[in-house]
């Protein structure tokens, strides 16, 4: 046996069905993680403007113990960072900074959790959708096949009834592949504009602390000297 028709067999034999069913499951994974995310995202606003400004005024006074209770009531992946960094700071500006670059690759892990699926799912799941309508043509075509062979042998012509319903139920799996893809590219976009902004305030707020660290050295040097 060839191995084409050992595939042409192969798929005639499983049909198309197994990948609908493939789709279907992989849309309600790509659904849970979605809503996991949303819920995930949102437990972590906070008004970071409103944040930085107090951190600046609590630093301007010095007062890193209500710094330090002032992040750590906030539910944002910004404060989190800037703890680690308050934790650090009688060590200095590059300790801190060094504990903050750290806290801050946790939290992008944090961030980007399960992002990586949506993704995958929204670039493979069209040609998964394809690969089934493939199939189903290929039975579509097989049927055909079969059919005008018996009117041939009976004297008459193949009625294409069955052959067009069998192609139209195969354009279903690309449909299928196309609904799952959209709203998992959709969301792992959205998903990924938050994490850049959260990592970007992330920064910010990093930056708040350092230059602090780093004045008051500078401040108390030139204090000595005077």
């Amino acid at each position: 046996m060839k191995l084409v028709e050992w595939l042409q067999r192969l798929m005639t034999n499983f049909g198309a069905e197994w990948v609908m069913w493939l789709l279907v499951g992989l849309s309600v994974v790509s659904v849970a993680i979605m809503l996991e995310r949303t819920w995930f995202f949102w437990s972590l606003r906070d008004d970071i403007a409103s944040l930085a400004n107090e951190l600046r005024q609590l630093l301007r006074k010095s007062d890193l113990a209500a710094a330090r209770k002032r992040m750590e009531d906030s539910p944002s992946a910004e404060a989190a960072v800037v703890v680690a960094g308050l934790l650090e700071a009688e060590n200095g500006a590059k300790s801190a900074d060094e504990a903050m670059q750290g806290a801050a690759a946790l939290q992008r892990l944090k961030l980007e959790r399960r992002l990586a699926f949506l993704g995958t799912l929204g670039n493979n799941a069209p040609f998964i959708g394809l690969f089934g309508t493939v199939i189903g043509i290929v039975q579509a075509f097989e049927a055909l096949g079969r059919q005008t062979a018996a009117a041939a042998a009976a004297g008459g012509s193949a009625a294409p009834q069955e052959v067009m319903a069998a192609l139209a139920e195969a354009l279903v799996a690309t449909a299928v592949g196309l609904v799952v893809a959209i709203p998992a590219v959709a969301m792992y976009n959205v998903f990924q504009r938050q994490s850049r902004t959260i990592l970007a305030n992330t920064e910010a707020l990093s930056r708040v602390l350092l230059a602090h660290l780093t004045a008051v050295p500078s401040a108390k040097a030139r204090t000595d000297n005077a």
